[in-house]
Order: C-alpha cells, then sequence, then structure tokens
C-alpha cells in the first residue's frame, strides 16, 4: 500500500486546492498569510511534498473560501 502522500487521491486533492488558489487570485504568499504560515507550507502542499491532516485541510479549506465536502468529493477513491 501507497502512504497518501503518493496516492493519486492526494495528487487530485492537492491539485484542486491549487486551481482552488488559483480561482480565488491568491498567491502562494497571500494564501500562506491567510493561514498564519510560511509560504514554503503552501509550496510543499502544492508540490505534494507535505500533508495535511483533518483540521488543516479544514482551515486550508477555509482560507480559500471553498467547501471541504468538494475537495473529499474530487479525491475519493475510484475504486
Amino acid at each position: 500500500m501507497l502512504t497518501s502522500i503518493h496516492s493519486k487521491e492526494w495528487v487530485r486533492l492537492a491539485t484542486w486546492l491549487r486551481e482552488r488558489r488559483e480561482a480565488e487570485g491568491l498567491t502562494m504568499r497571500e494564501l500562506a498569510a491567510r493561514l498564519e504560515v510560511p509560504h514554503s507550507f503552501v509550496g510543499k502542499v502544492e508540490q505534494r511534498e507535505r500533508r495535511l491532516d483533518v483540521v488543516e485541510y479544514l482551515i486550508y479549506c477555509e482560507a480559500l473560501n471553498v467547501s471541504p465536502l468538494d475537495g473529499m468529493s474530487v479525491a475519493r477513491p475510484t475504486g
């Protein structure tokens, strides 16, 4: 079993998060400021070098003004 950081589901979710950031017109630095984290945090998430735990994911989605449920449907395993 692959760790989730290497799974196709995480690739889809990380891609979705990046696309939502771009749709909001935010740079990585601007999103990092909203999250109160270093900009490298956002870069590592988007480059799939770092996973988000559930609480981090919820906060990340809130900062992007998106529903966490939308992202979960994108990342859902496809059997």
